[in-house]
């Protein structure tokens, strides 16, 4: 079974988004960094997601990104699917911090639970297929709206949404060109995929996450 093994966003400055990342969400290993100026504008049509255990910690780890230098696209808010918000980072890349608890039931901690790279296509089941066919293997599926694969050795899993319900959802205008600025690896690359993503062959990243 193929897996998604790296994330690597491409930022004018690796150092200072390091910094950043470190001090939003105590990220380090999880995602890579390469210096690139690729131009690009408007939505590059992806989000990192993470999900943490309740309404505490996704104010936390918000107000941490803020502090560090995001940019608030949707305040954190209550919603019929729990608690979430999205902040964009100095870099570009669009972050979601979420929980399905409505409430909390501890302090907040900077722990997250899973992460996840959602790729806004333009057709869920052209995609799945194009996927599947590279050897990933389909975990959940709501026909036309959204796939999830299963995770690997990699810190993040890969999931499909539809394009511009994923911009809806983020606060964003569907619209953008250019390069995505975003590099998959793992073992099923090389390859690109129907929407423009490009993945490489690599070894797996850590698997961490937040403390």
């Amino acid at each position: 079974m193929a897996t998604t093994a790296s994330v690597t966003l491409d930022v004018a400055d690796p150092t200072a988004a390091r910094r950043f990342y470190t001090a939003a969400f105590g990220l380090d290993t999880q995602i890579r960094l390469r210096t690139s100026e690729a131009p690009t504008t408007g939505f590059r049509g992806f989000t990192l997601a993470l999900t943490v255990s309740q309404p505490a910690t996704v104010d936390s780890l918000i107000g941490d990104a803020l502090d560090a230098g995001a940019t608030s696209l949707k305040p954190a808010a209550k919603s019929l699917w729990g608690y979430g918000g999205v902040v964009q980072a100095p870099d570009g890349a669009i972050w979601k911090v979420a929980t399905s608890a409505k409430k909390d039931t501890g302090p907040a901690t900077r722990q997250i639970d899973e992460m996840v790279l959602l790729l806004g296509v333009a057709d869920v089941t052209v995609s799945k297929r194009f996927y599947v066919g590279q050897g990933l293997a389909v975990a959940k599926s709501f026909g036309r709206v959204y796939c999830e694969f299963h995770g690997g050795a990699g810190p993040f899993k890969l999931a499909l949404y539809r394009r511009r319900a994923l911009a809806k959802d983020l606060g964003v205008s569907p619209d953008g060109t250019g390069s995505h600025r975003l590099l998959i690896g793992g073992d099923a690359g090389p390859f690109t995929d129907p929407d423009g993503f490009a993945w490489e062959a690599t070894a797996p990243a850590q698997r961490a996450h937040a403390v």
